[in-house]
């Protein structure tokens, strides 16, 4: 099939993606008709959304500390308790008329709906429920059903139970309490996003665009990617548990990365128009360009988001899903329905700008910053490529000293009452229940085996990092049976089986090693390790486990997407490495300001744990790392398109940078600021996504983009394009251009442009020979 210089098409024939791309543009008004109408039911059916959200998934599935657990709970009604009350009476708790109240105040919580088991100082003489001060007690609650159905009955049950009741003043926390107010608290705070993120990103567009119209447009792609992705999650509710987080980080990605999208579109449409081409041809050339960038820019992410999957976290799953949702959702809006708007503005595009005064006259495409940097960095290439990468390198430096746990109640604001009543337990009881193991022993029976469990538990109780240990035996310490058995001691024991209660007794940070320890110690039978810190630690044995595959994943989809986008070897590597440079230098920001606390009065006050939620880097690694082969994609296919119209590789990294670079570093501003509510939000967890998200894509779209991939290329020259025969003959067969016509000269073999009959033989024979 022929070719003609300068028709765009392979002889008269319409392409494939001519006819797929503009069928919406066919029919504009019948388009955005229906798309109004689409829109208005999906925003509606949004709001019954959020009832159906899980309140858990941080802790793996399926591991010895959550078996165990069920075990626990199975047989001996033990195990974490789902809700612990702190009760504070006027007098001290072992005053008689105190004892009758806490004995009915006990009742009246066993006699509440959905409530398992209810343990308390006045019913079973624990005096590690009593402060050390003798005027407040402890009550555990235990719920029936699994963390989700416990959250959904705390919700309901604690408001009933705290405050003031009698001569007591009852304040609550537990895991179940937790979620239940980061369940409202999110919701709160979705309602905000939608208020603050969305006008923001207008303004931003119109800054960048001058335009009032050109500014709507991508925010209306947004918003139909946004309302479509709630939409979605109400049906995958229905059949999973879905994050209570989903709807806000998902709100935010979703419409920062549907509104970069049709801001590259409509940005390449007007570029069009301003070298005299009609709407409907320049509609064309963009879908052809900016459009093919979005599918496969939107392949990329989903395939990083899908990643997600494979860990064994229902948080992350859930995310992932939701994710791969509204970036599908996005794309698909910017390929059907802004071919249609674009259509029916035409030309109108560029008015009510309220800056046309103010605006400085030069070409339009191409910005004097960026094309001053690409300059700069292509001309001296070694030494901008290296102060890059030093500053990358000393972001990084913090992650080499990161440690990870799990969400608790920390995640909370100081002040909301989980929080409070968790750290005011912490300080006024002897009984530290979040580090509490429990060692399950299933073939040891308590009669018959009564020496082999003594020895057992002596040796427990000698570990370094060992407290005090509860058996049916008596209570040991230190290698030594400190006293015998009691009436408490009947909750160790039922059929053929009984369990030790160890508190830890080290700093912390000995909690994982102790677990270990108890794991490899020899018992009478069979024994298995669960609590707070088992968790923790099966958790991050979970998650990295899961990361060599997931990032295995990530890394060949990555490299094969970008391949069939370029049809080079050297690029795809390329963008794989400084991807993962630019994400560790986030990673180590992240470590400096939330686990080492610094930075906190510009950021917004959080607690401090001294670690970082276990899941977080590795949601955070998905979002970005796919933003970051996004931008990487916008900047390849102008730089490319440049250098097969001209053979001239550094005035195509020039030029490509100069007329994409703007836009990129707009197109990540828009995405901090569609992030800003989770900066702001008052879960640590939220603020630590959008923190790190948020200085991923700046990060990327300034220091990587605009310095240290157009000193690369420099560097690589011609080899950028050089593909080895038998793939670059793969490339032509499935590859991108397979669907699309060649923008400019034919290529040779190699992927590389023919040289122009007015090029040295040298200048030939060199690209031959690359």
């Amino acid at each position: 099939m022929r070719w003609f210089p300068g028709s765009g098409l392979f002889g008269s024939k319409p392409t494939r993606e001519r006819d797929s791309n503009h069928r919406s543009a066919q029919r504009p008004w019948w388009v955005l008709i229906t798309t109004a109408g689409v829109g208005i039911i999906l925003a509606l059916s949004a709001f019954v959304v959020p009832s159906q959200l899980s309140n858990g998934g941080y802790i793996a599935e399926g591991t010895e500390a959550t078996r165990t657990e069920t075990l626990l709970n199975q047989r001996f009604d033990a195990g974490i308790p789902d809700l612990v009350l702190y009760v504070r009476a006027q007098k001290p708790t072992d005053d008689p008329e105190v004892m009758r109240a806490g004995r009915d105040f006990t009742r009246r919580v066993t006699e509440q709906p959905g409530v398992g088991q209810v343990l308390s100082y006045w019913t079973v003489a624990d005096r590690r429920l009593v402060s050390e001060d003798g005027r407040a007690a402890l009550v555990t609650v235990d719920l029936r059903g699994d963390e989700d159905a416990a959250a959904r009955r705390a919700a309901g049950l604690v408001p009933r139970l705290t405050g003031e009741q009698g001569m007591f003043t009852v304040t609550a926390t537990g895991p179940a309490w937790v979620m239940a107010q980061a369940t409202e608290l999110s919701r709160e705070e979705l309602i905000r996003a939608e208020l603050i993120g969305a006008p923001l990103a207008v303004l931003v567009l119109l800054f960048a665009f001058g335009s009032i119209t050109a500014a709507l447009l991508p925010a209306v792609v947004g918003a139909l990617a946004v309302a479509g992705t709630f939409a979605v999650l109400q049906v995958l509710a229905t059949y999973m548990p879905l994050s209570v987080f989903a709807f806000n980080i998902t709100t935010a990605l979703g419409f920062g990365l549907a509104v970069d999208y049709g801001l590259f579109v409509v940005s390449r449409y007007r570029e069009e128009l301003a070298v005299g081409v009609t709407p409907p041809d320049a509609i064309e050339t963009t879908m052809r360009t900016a459009g093919r960038t979005v599918l496969f820019s939107a392949g990329t992410v989903v395939v990083c988001l899908a990643a997600l999957l494979l860990f064994p976290l229902g948080f992350l799953r859930s995310l992932g899903l939701a994710g791969i949702s509204v970036v599908v959702l996005a794309a698909a809006v910017t390929r059907l329905v802004l071919p249609a708007m674009l259509l029916v503005i035409g030309r109108r595009i560029d008015r009510l700008d309220p800056f046309a005064s103010l605006r400085r006259s030069g070409r339009a495409d191409r910005s004097r910053l960026w094309t001053g940097l690409a300059r700069l960095a292509t001309g001296r290439p070694v030494l901008a490529g290296a102060c890059a990468v030093l500053f990358l390198l000393a972001l990084t430096v913090p992650f080499a000293h990161a440690r990870f746990g799990v969400t608790d109640e920390r995640v909370l604001p100081e002040k909301t009452e989980s929080h409070a009543t968790a750290a005011r337990i912490g300080d006024e009881f002897p009984l530290p229940w979040t580090r509490t193991l429990a060692v399950l022993l299933l073939d040891t029976d308590v009669v018959d085996q009564h020496d082999d469990l003594d020895a057992y538990a002596r040796k427990v109780s000698a570990l370094p990092t060992a407290g005090e240990v509860g058996t049916a035996l008596g209570t040991y310490r230190d290698g030594h049976r400190t006293s015998g058995p009691s009436t408490d001691s009947l909750i160790y024991i039922t059929n053929g089986s009984t369990w030790l209660s160890v508190i830890a007794d080290g700093p912390p940070s000995a909690d994982e090693p102790l677990v270990r320890e108890l794991r490899a110690l020899p018992s009478p039978g069979r024994h298995f390790v669960s609590g707070r810190p088992a968790r923790v630690l099966d958790t991050k044995n979970a998650v990295l486990g899961a990361l060599p595959t997931a990032a295995a994943t990530v890394v060949g989809a990555v490299l094969l997407l970008l391949f069939l986008f370029t049809g080079s070897v050297l690029i795809p590597v390329k963008a794989v490495i400084m991807g993962a440079l630019s994400l560790s230098a986030s990673f180590g920001a992240m470590v400096y300001v939330f686990q080492d606390g610094h930075l906190r009065a510009l950021v917004g006050h959080f607690t401090v744990t001294g670690e970082l939620e276990t899941s977080m880097p590795i949601l955070v690694f998905g979002a970005a790392f796919a933003l970051s082969v996004d931008y990487e994609l916008f900047l390849i296919s102008r730089i490319q398109e440049e250098y097969r119209r001209t053979g001239d590789h550094k005035e195509a990294v020039v030029t490509g940078l100069a007329r994409t670079g703007r836009m990129i570093t707009v197109a990540a501003v828009i995405f901090a600021v569609a992030l800003l509510p989770l900066v702001s939000s008052a879960i640590t967890l939220l603020k630590l996504v959008g923190c790190g998200l948020a200085l991923a894509v700046l990060v990327d779209a300034t220091v990587v983009r605009g310095v240290l991939v157009p000193s690369f290329m420099q560097l690589t020259g011609h080899a950028n394009w050089w593909a080895p025969r038998p793939l670059a003959a793969l490339h032509r067969r499935i590859g991108a251009d397979r669907w699309h016509h060649h923008i400019g000269p034919p290529t040779t073999h190699a992927g590389l442009p023919a040289a122009r009959d007015s090029e040295p033989a040298t200048v030939q024979a060199r690209q031959a020979g690359e």
